[in-house]
């Protein structure tokens, strides 16, 4: 028996050997085609601009063209999912995308944890919040005071149920004991145009999607939803400066390849993402565009998911949000 078993044991470990040398030879050949980053935003959203700076520098790292391809939604997602786990077709997540949506979307179309693998950290955003200025109102202070007397009559202007605009509001009206009324639109940028027109009276929003309107004077800031102050707007206080609590957090973008991805490949993807990242060139237009990039191990945008996650759940759950 064992003489017949000997030559069979011989071959599947020759096979074995053999599909290691393939797939390290793939490895070292990767890559050798261009390389597309789906985006699940509109083109020229803030996080479209960004990340087509950071495609350029890709490009260099890699010796390939990495490709920008503009899938808003869920759509993007299922393109990526059903994609070969080759390295070839990532996705740049939001934090939405990627926590907070599948808490709240029973239908979704994706699960992240089922059909992702994390990459790497891309970079951050801090939340600034503001109101039109017809509101007539130049700090947080003054807000509240109106919001005191006038509860359930001032509206916000979010991207959705269960956007970052939206779950920041709702934990903006835990921590101050407020009440407004969410006005939702079909993403970011019709939110924030409304918010500007004067349509609603306030809102939280990522500082790339608003700063040209506080520049200008469109837009009144009142606080950025950070520990400390943002280079862009060092003349906005914290909230936490101004006596409120537990508002402190970032809007975060990750890049993910399909899940079942290689892991010697996606350490090799996120080396190039950490590589471009720390480009003096790359990190002076993020941080123009009021974006911090924000270099990571495919590890610690894991930990990053499931702090949010922790998070977002308990406002969700005081919020009273139920799953659609």
């Amino acid at each position: 028996m064992k003489k017949t078993l000997m030559p069979i044991l011989n071959r599947l470990q020759a096979l074995a050997c053999g599909l290691a040398l393939v797939a390290t030879g793939a490895l070292a050949a990767y890559p050798d085609k261009p390389i597309h980053i789906v985006l699940p935003f509109p083109a020229g959203a803030a996080a479209d601009t960004a990340m087509r700076v950071i495609a350029t520098q890709l490009t260099e790292q890699l010796k390939q063209p990495v490709i920008i391809d503009n899938k808003p939604g869920a759509p993007g997602f299922q393109s990526v999912a059903s994609a070969p786990a080759d390295g070839y077709t990532l996705i740049l997540g939001a934090g939405s995308h990627i926590v907070t949506e599948p808490m709240i979307k029973t239908r979704l179309a994706y699960q992240p944890e089922r059909d992702l693998t994390p990459v790497g950290m891309v970079l951050t955003n801090t939340p600034v919040f503001t109101a039109t200025p017809s509101l007539g109102v130049k700090s947080l202070g003054d807000l509240l005071s109106l919001l005191k007397r006038k509860p359930d009559e001032l509206n916000y202007s979010s991207g959705g149920v269960g956007s970052p605009n939206h779950l920041a509001m709702e934990a903006f009206q835990q921590a101050t004991g407020t009440r407004l009324v969410n006005i939702p639109y079909k993403g970011g940028a019709p939110s924030v145009n409304d918010l500007v027109a004067g349509h609603v009276q306030v809102g939280i929003n990522a500082i790339p999607s608003v700063i040209q309107y506080i520049q200008v004077g469109k837009l009144q800031p009142l606080a950025v939803a950070a520990p400390r102050r943002h280079a862009s707007l060092p003349q906005v206080p914290t909230f936490t400066e101004l006596g409120v609590s537990g508002l402190d957090y970032e809007i975060w973008y990750g890049l993910f390849a399909p899940a079942k991805t290689p892991k010697a490949l996606v350490l090799q993807i996120n080396k190039a993402l950490q590589t471009s990242l720390a480009d003096p060139g790359v990190v002076r237009q993020l941080k123009a565009q009021g974006a911090e990039p924000s270099p990571g191990s495919p590890e610690a945008l894991a930990g990053y998911i499931r702090r949010d996650t922790e998070k977002w759940r308990q406002v969700i759950r005081n919020s009273g949000i139920r799953p659609e």
